[in-house]
């Protein structure tokens, strides 16, 4: 097989070039928490996966590049399905997505027609399209707590938020096994050593990140959540137990405290680095803008399967739908 030709891109001024092609595409630019810096001081909008969704969707732009994971592209077509969305690398993907194959979640739904499927955010259009309410980790609490305790639930596929959740309420949903490999990746003993380093320094923790993290920690929220808690938390000096590149949100909006990444296995390695993440770069967002590819494409009958699902979500998240409708949607 013919390797790919690769473009030289090294004489252009990338930041100019991504700028003009804004302009003339109409393009709003997204960028996750966990992209690289430079990704993110560019970017129209920075934030969580179905934060970047909606405020895409508001917005009058022809084009949506999304500087994140394949499944956060998907959410941003299904909910602005007239928008032309690209990924700068589509092999950007999550290991959460990967470890729940649509045709496995399929059977494992069949096996249990009792339970309704609750499903975290972090999945694959066809997933969602199977799922009867999509969860993200600043919304799972709020939906659960709505959900009757009688109700049987399945929760995938990150059995480490849904574990979080099943304690939390004392609840006994049925798990997904999938992990985050990033936030898996985080070692107790080298915590429990930054701690002893720091010992006036809070621990905040993404709910993905296993109990033996989670149990060590002062606060446990989402990627906003945790932002949030930054902002506010009385000190000078914060563990972070989520995918480091958040810390250059925290450093930009308090230049004057200290943020430390929870370390991995080693204390110093690279581990707790989102790989998926980390390819999309500058040039790749360039040759996007300049090409509209990879775009996102789905069917539409599979775009509006997955669309109810979010949808039950939105309308949960805000309260609008009585505990009388929390069946499996029709």
């Amino acid at each position: 097989m013919t390797a790919p030709i690769r473009e030289n891109l090294s004489g252009l001024d990338l930041r100019a070039e991504i700028d003009r092609l804004r302009k003339e595409r109409n393009a709003v630019i997204l960028a996750h928490y966990y992209q690289k810096p430079e990704i993110q001081d560019l970017a129209d909008f920075v934030g969580d996966s179905l934060e970047l969704s909606r405020k895409a969707a508001e917005t009058d732009a022809d084009v949506i590049a999304f500087c994140g994971v394949k499944f956060m592209a998907e959410t941003a077509k299904i909910l602005s399905p007239e928008k032309i969305v690209v990924l700068p690398d589509m092999d950007a993907g999550c290991s959460l997505e990967d470890s729940c194959p649509p045709e496995q979640f399929k059977r494992f739904r069949e096996a249990h027609p009792d339970h309704i499927a609750l499903t975290y955010i972090n999945c694959s259009t066809e997933v969602k399209a199977l799922s009867d309410i999509i969860v993200t980790s600043s919304s799972a609490e709020t939906i659960i707590s709505q959900i009757p305790p009688e109700q049987k639930i399945i929760f995938g596929p990150d059995r480490h938020l849904g574990g979080y959740m099943n304690r939390k309420f004392g609840r006994d949903m049925l798990l997904w096994p999938g992990v985050c490999i990033v936030h898996e990746a985080f070692s107790e003993t080298e915590l429990l050593k930054l701690k002893a380093q720091y010992p006036d320094a809070p621990v905040a923790a993404h709910p993905e990140c296993p109990p033996h993290i989670v149990d060590h920690s002062d606060y446990v929220g989402s990627t906003s959540g945790i932002l949030q808690f930054a902002k506010s938390f009385d000190g000078d000096t914060l563990i972070v137990a989520t995918e480091p590149h958040i810390i250059h949100q925290m450093q930009l909006a308090m230049p004057d405290k200290n943020f430390i990444g929870a370390p991995g296995a080693d204390g110093n390695c690279s581990c707790n680095i989102c790989p998926y993440m980390a390819l999309n770069t500058m040039e790749k967002l360039y040759l996007a803008l300049r090409d509209l590819t990879p775009r996102i494409e789905m069917d539409e009958e599979l775009r509006l399967g997955a669309k109810r699902s979010l949808d039950r979500m939105l309308e949960m998240a805000s309260g609008t739908v009585g505990k009388g409708d929390l069946g499996r949607p029709a």
